[in-house]
C-alpha cells in the first residue's frame, strides 16, 4: 500500500523540434533538452522503447541528467504486446525488461504496456498475459500498466483481472478509445490525449482545474466520481495512490505547459505533487 502518494505530471518524450523557441530557448543545444524538461515537469513517458531496444548506457545517461525525484515510463517494445496469442510474449518480454532499464534505478516508473486498437478482450488470452509480468527485475521493483483501446474491454471481468495481478489500467482521455478509470493497482497512470495548440496551455483553464481536482481525487485513493468505470459495482478500496499524469498526443506543442500549470495547481490546492527543481 502507498502511504505516501506523490503526484506527477509530464509529457511524451523530450526532442520535438516544435518545442524550441515554445518550450524549450531557442538556442538551447539539442543535448541540454532533457535537462531543460526534467528541471520544470517531474516525469516523462519514452515512448522510443517501443520501436526499439536501448542501450544500458543510454538509460543511466537519462538517469544522469535528471534531477532527485523525476521519473521515466517505458512504453514496453512492441514485439511483446503486437501479438496474436500474448501468452506466448515471454521471450520478448524478458528480452525488453533485461535490456538495461534498471540502469534508471529509482527514476524508473511504470512500464507502460500498448495494445493495438484491434486487440480485443479474452480472459484467457490476457491473463496470460498478466500472469508473465514479473514484479522485479535484477532486484528493481517494477509496476505495470495496461493501455487498451478496443471497447471490448469496457467490462468487470478485464478490472477484476488486472486487479488480480495488481496492474493499472490506464486512463486514456482520447476522442476514440474507451475510458476506464477503474482503480485496480497502487497507482493511477493517466494520459490525457485531448489538448489543442491553439490554447497556450493545451486545455482551457477550467479543465485543468477539472483535472487538478480529479488527480487529487486519485492521490487521496478515490475514484473521480465523473470518469466512466467499467465495473462501477465493484469500487476499489481506498487507499493512497501514485499518480502519474501525462499531457500526450493532441496538443503536444503545449504539452509542456499543460503539465506545468498541472502542477502549479496541484500545489495552489495542496495535493502532494512532486515539485520540479524550477517553478514554471
Amino acid at each position: 500500500m502507498t502511504t505516501t502518494p506523490l503526484i506527477r505530471a509530464g509529457i511524451g518524450g523530450w526532442t520535438f523540434e516544435p518545442w524550441r523557441g515554445v518550450f524549450y530557448p531557442e538556442k538551447l543545444k539539442h543535448a541540454l533538452e532533457l535537462e531543460y524538461a526534467a528541471q520544470r515537469l517531474t516525469a516523462i513517458e519514452v515512448n522510443g522503447t517501443y520501436y526499439g531496444t536501448q542501450k544500458p548506457a543510454s538509460f543511466a545517461k537519462w538517469a544522469k541528467e535528471t534531477p532527485e525525484g523525476f521519473v521515466f515510463t517505458l512504453k514496453g517494445n512492441r514485439f511483446v504486446t503486437n501479438r496474436k496469442v500474448l501468452g506466448e510474449a515471454g521471450e520478448s518480454m524478458q528480452r525488453f525488461l533485461g535490456s538495461g532499464l534498471v540502469e534508471l534505478g529509482d527514476k524508473l516508473g511504470p512500464i507502460l504496456w500498448q495494445f493495438a486498437p484491434t486487440k480485443k478482450f479474452d480472459v484467457e488470452d490476457f491473463g496470460a498475459f498478466l500472469a508473465l509480468l514479473p514484479e522485479k527485475q535484477d532486484g528493481l521493483r517494477l509496476r505495470h500498466a495496461l493501455e487498451v483501446r478496443h471497447p471490448s474491454f469496457v467490462d468487470p471481468a478485464f478490472v477484476a483481472l488486472a486487479r488480480k495481478h495488481r496492474v493499472a489500467v490506464v486512463y486514456a482521455e482520447h476522442h476514440d478509445y474507451p475510458e476506464i478509470a477503474d482503480l485496480t493497482a497502487d497507482f493511477v497512470y493517466a494520459r490525457l490525449q485531448k489538448g489543442e495548440d491553439t490554447i497556450p496551455t493545451a486545455y482551457p483553464p477550467e479543465a485543468l482545474d477539472r483535472w487538478a481536482a480529479r488527480v487529487a481525487e486519485w492521490a487521496a485513493g478515490r475514484a473521480p466520481e465523473d470518469l466512466p468505470l467499467a465495473a462501477p459495482d465493484a469500487p476499489a478500496p481506498v487507499q493512497a495512490r501514485d499518480v502519474f499524469a501525462f499531457f500526450i498526443h493532441e496538443g503536444k506543442v503545449r504539452a509542456p505547459h499543460a503539465a506545468m500549470a498541472l502542477i502549479e495547481r496541484l500545489k495552489a490546492i495542496g495535493a502532494p505533487a512532486a515539485i520540479p527543481a524550477v517553478s514554471a
